[in-house]
């Protein structure tokens, strides 16, 4: 990882922290794919997970490397959640600017239910 992208991470990183109340919503994007957790930091555990490599989305992805791939997996992210219990989470962009594939799957969680 680059040094400023490393610097942004951990900017980033200092101020998201999830609690069994209010897990994190973790985004991971490659060029190819990208992935969603929440995440509760106090266990370490994951709580729930989605992404584009995920068995049940590629019936809907012709491609996984754009918006639309990125707002179905914010509402698969929900869609779990919400079936775990979890209402309210706090988003973690990563190193990440809150534009484009980012942005298209916070809002699409958003729609979906989750609040942030």
């Amino acid at each position: 990882m680059k040094r400023a992208a490393c610097r942004r991470q951990c900017h980033v990183r200092k101020k998201v922290f999830g609690t069994p109340d209010r897990p994190r919503l973790s985004v991971f994007r490659s060029n190819r794919h990208i992935y969603a957790q929440v995440i509760d930091d106090t266990a370490g555990a994951t709580l729930a997970s989605a992404s584009t490599k995920s068995k049940s989305l590629p019936n809907k992805l012709p491609n996984a490397g754009n918006k639309k791939a990125a707002e179905i997996v914010g509402e698969a992210i929900a869609k779990q959640a919400l079936g775990v219990g979890i209402k309210c989470v706090c988003f973690d962009r990563n190193r990440y600017r809150f534009h484009g594939r980012v942005k298209a799957l916070a809002e699409a969680a958003r729609k979906a239910g989750l609040v942030f």
